[in-house]
């Protein structure tokens, strides 16, 4: 009984073998079915990994496998993460990096707010990172490329003129942000705006007209009035029509005009979900 029990221990404690069954709920975030890192190495990213959370709000997940189950590697990264129950808040927040031994390809995939700090072109960068690792066998500095890089993204925030772009659809959603000092500026004019019309009001109805604005009034009423007619007509002396060709804009790698530079093309997983991110091979 006691050997059964210390089994049972030692399967809890341990993440990362080969056909765990991920759920968000426990706590794990370093799946090593590849069997690419050791038992310190899982630990010490699991110790950053929650660290991030905590920090950042964003989930975040490592996964290695050998066998990616006859889908391509974006579509078991999406598949992983949504089956898993990963993401923080009710957008599914979250980041997860995949190195598919099968495909041999380098995978990130985002969701929710992950999307917009993690734009196409952060993605590239990160995959610039993690490749020289992987070309050269050293998973182990793959991941802490990325650890470092998913932060430095975190701290800069969402850039300015971000947006999302469904592949499919062509859809676009321009992430609306205010500045503190946009705020300030915007309270305090409204503010003067509706003290002044207040102001106002009041000394119409407080009885406050002097004598000289009630005769100025009262001789409105009273002046002279009239009414003249006379017989005019307009007449169509000439007509002149300008005709030009408004040229279609052809914007920047279908993103319909926006500068790609903001731009995270997103995707449906299989779940319906939408994801964002990217990969390469190696």
């Amino acid at each position: 009984m006691l050997a059964f029990l210390w089994c049972l221990l030692a399967a809890g404690s341990a993440y990362g073998k080969s056909g765990e069954v991920p759920h968000a709920s426990d706590e794990i975030r370093v799946y090593d079915m590849a069997g690419l890192f050791s038992d310190e190495d899982k630990e010490g990213f699991q110790e950053e990994i929650d660290r991030f959370r905590e920090e950042w709000k964003l989930d975040l997940v490592v996964v290695t496998t050998q066998d990616a189950e006859g889908k391509d590697s974006t579509e078991y990264a999406d598949d992983f993460y949504d089956t898993g129950g990963f993401g923080q808040g009710g957008g599914k927040d979250g980041i997860l990096f995949l190195i598919d031994m099968d495909n041999r390809e380098l995978t990130f995939s985002t969701c929710g707010k992950a999307i917009r700090i993690f734009t196409d072109d952060r993605i590239e960068d990160m995959l610039d990172g993690v490749y020289e690792g992987a070309s050269q066998g050293d998973y182990k500095d793959c991941v802490r490329v990325f650890l470092r890089d998913a932060e430095q993204y975190c701290k800069a925030g969402i850039q300015k003129g971000q947006y999302n772009y469904d592949t499919k659809t062509g859809k676009i959603s321009v992430y609306k942000s205010i500045q503190w000092y946009e705020a300030l500026m915007a309270a305090v004019v409204s503010g003067c705006v509706a003290a002044g019309v207040c102001l106002g009001i009041k000394r119409q109805y407080g009885m406050e007209e002097n004598e000289r604005r009630l005769r100025n009034q009262n001789m409105a009423y009273r002046a002279d009035a009239r009414f003249l007619y006379d017989n005019k007509s307009d007449r169509l002396v000439n007509k002149f029509v300008t005709s030009r060709v408004i040229p279609r804009s052809t914007g920047n790698g279908g993103g319909g005009g926006h500068s790609s530079s903001g731009r995270s093309s997103t995707h449906r997983s299989s779940g319906g979900r939408s994801h964002g991110g990217g990969s390469r091979k190696f």
